[in-house]
């Protein structure tokens, strides 16, 4: 059973962006979201809005952003994304394999040397990530396992995939912004 999320309008808009890319299958490049106030955005583009089928009232809407940098990972594509001010949270797709936590302290320090062990070991699974975070500092994930891909089996909760999170919380953060 997951945990509760904090901010429920951040938590349906994770798991809706899930389950919209579910729908397209595995093996697909890294997506980048920027998540509005429904209401706004219902009050200052009631046409978009209607064409959307959106209706006034609480949440946050998924606006998919373009297609992001094919030569460089999502972590890096963040590092220099900062949002303007109308947009209230963030959340990121991505596709991983990952390994058992027993393994860590054999994958080697070398990125390729790492990936190439990644993908050939036996217990590798291969994981899609949609992480959100908004800029009252909600954040919520929701995990899907390939060898697992069904509606049931996935994980959802607050801090999943810390690393990711935190990226996608400084593309928020107003300090952070160049003047």
């Amino acid at each position: 059973m997951s945990e509760l999320p904090a901010d429920p309008a951040l938590a349906s808009a994770v798991l809706e962006i899930e389950s919209h890319v579910a729908e397209s299958g595995w093996d697909q490049p890294a997506r980048l979201y920027a998540l509005v106030d429904t209401a706004r955005l219902v009050a200052e583009y009631p046409d978009v809005a209607a064409s959307m089928g959106l209706e006034d009232g609480p949440g946050l809407t998924p606006v998919e952003q373009e297609a992001l940098p094919a030569d460089q990972p999502l972590e890096r594509t963040l590092e220099r994304i900062a949002w303007p001010d109308d947009v209230a949270g963030c959340a990121a797709v991505l596709e991983r394999l990952v390994l058992p936590p027993e393994l860590d302290d054999e994958i080697p320090s070398d990125a390729e040397e790492a990936q190439r062990f990644a993908s050939e070991h036996p217990l590798r699974q291969e994981v899609r990530i949609v992480a959100g975070a908004t800029r009252t500092g909600s954040t919520y994930c929701a995990l899907r396992l390939r060898a697992h891909d069904d509606d049931q089996s996935v994980v959802d909760g607050t801090e999943l995939v810390p690393g990711l999170l935190d990226l996608l919380r400084h593309t928020l953060d107003e300090s952070g912004r160049p003047a």
